[in-house]
């Protein structure tokens, strides 16, 4: 009897990946934006509260920067179908465990195995270069992206209208189950595509496994050492340590300034995702099938918008007008982390994207978890209500690198082109 795959049309394959990304991201970020609130509740004095909120969310993106590109050499191996049956098992594990834990160090502590079993969009992303034209891949990256956000939308939101409703318990037990329907969906929907297989690969040539170990070994020396990949992780780690500064003081921020309910805490936290959503698309088509140049040339603009807008949101006391604001910052986002992980994974050769794209995931965690704790120490040194200005002093860094980067490209394919001139 033919499996269910079989007679699923590819399309479909690339919208079952999104609707399993949705729901398992959405999953997780229905305790996102609340875990201070109730780590407030469990933590017995203020040094460990301000410990606590910053290593619940650090603790799982250390998990993932230290294993992401593990998991990805693993896939590249053995598939990647593998991985994220693996990832959503630790989402689902630690996330059933974490409904039964009041104990703040017990959490973290479940946190950062969440992170380090799991680390699921790596693989996520591999798979579907593994069954996408290369000529959609920056569409493709958009697309889950969308997916991602879309499920911090509806996660966070969900989550709110659930602890004003129920115990904080509920919010973790409904994660775990629902990371369990997505592993039978992945095994059920999804096929198995072998570590070989590639869209634009030519038939292939018999070698010897010794020469096999010798290009895999030159290929990964050369992501690590190639100029334009590491430039585009630097901004691209810029730009997500901006972003990742607000999350832990996020709730406790709108709580205090506002004077709101947990659901409007979510609906914010969502909007920014929201914005990303309803934008990914357009600018994907936008940067498609420009060269580096002229993105970073765009992405120069798109930096600028996010400073005026962080200040902007710094500034106002009124919900509309940091709604809007989120919302806008969302819409920028969105131009931002596809794009740049696009390039980075067309720089690299088609045989190792799981080993680039981990790459790009550890140095996102590691940017990620930068901008938490500093985030964090700051709020609590300087103030929670110039959190704001501080995002927008770092855009304001990272519009400079970016420049520079441009600059230097220019000046480098100046040269390239005075021989022949």
């Amino acid at each position: 009897m033919m499996p269910v795959h079989a007679r699923i049309p590819l399309r479909w394959k690339i919208h079952i990946l999104f609707i399993i990304q949705l729901v398992s991201m959405g999953a997780m970020e229905m305790s996102g934006p609340f875990w201070p609130v109730h780590l407030r509740a469990l933590a017995s004095s203020d040094q460990i509260f301000t410990i606590a909120s910053i290593g619940v969310y650090v603790g799982p993106m250390l998990g993932i920067m230290l294993t992401s590109t593990f998991w990805g050499r693993l896939g590249d191996r053995y598939g990647h179908k593998a991985m994220m049956i693996r990832a959503l098992a630790g989402l689902a594990i630690t996330q059933l465990a974490l409904a039964w834990s009041n104990d703040v160090f017990v959490i973290l502590l479940l946190r950062f195995l969440q992170g380090a079993c799991a680390g699921y969009i790596a693989p996520a992303q591999a798979y579907g270069v593994s069954i996408e034209n290369p000529a959609r891949r920056a569409k493709l990256f958009a697309y889950l992206q969308v997916s991602t956000n879309l499920g911090s939308l509806l996660g966070a939101l969900i989550g709110g209208v659930i602890l004003d409703h129920a115990a904080f318990f509920w919010i973790n037990f409904s994660a775990g189950l629902l990371c369990v329907g997505c592993i039978g969906a992945v095994a059920i929907l999804l096929p198995t595509v072998s570590a070989a297989h590639r869209h634009d690969t030519a038939p292939a040539k018999t070698t010897t496994a010794k020469n096999n170990t010798s290009n895999v070994s030159a290929a990964s020396l050369s992501v690590l050492r190639s100029p334009q990949i590491l430039s585009l992780l630097t901004i691209l780690g810029v730009l997500l340590m901006a972003r990742m500064v607000t999350q832990s003081p996020f709730s406790i921020y709108v709580l205090s300034t506002f004077d709101v309910g947990n659901w409007l805490v979510g609906l914010c936290y969502g909007l920014l995702a929201m914005g990303f959503v309803v934008s990914a698309s357009f600018w994907a088509r936008h940067f498609e099938n420009r060269d580096m140049g002229d993105v970073l040339a765009r992405m120069c603009a798109i930096i600028a918008g996010c400073v005026i807008v962080t200040l902007v949101a710094g500034l106002t006391r009124s919900v509309p007008v940091f709604t809007v604001m989120y919302f806008s910052w969302g819409v920028l986002l969105g131009a931002t982390t596809p794009v740049l992980t696009a390039l980075i994974s067309r720089a690299a050769g088609e045989n190792h994207q799981g080993h680039v794209l981990g790459i790009a995931q550890s140095s996102s965690q590691f940017a990620s978890i930068t901008g938490i704790a500093l985030g964090g120490l700051f709020s609590q040194s300087v103030g929670l209500s110039k959190i704001y200005f501080f995002v927008a002093f770092i855009y304001f860094i990272g519009l400079g690198i970016t420049a520079t980067v441009r600059i230097a490209m220019m000046r480098q394919n100046s040269v390239a082109r005075l021989p022949g001139e």
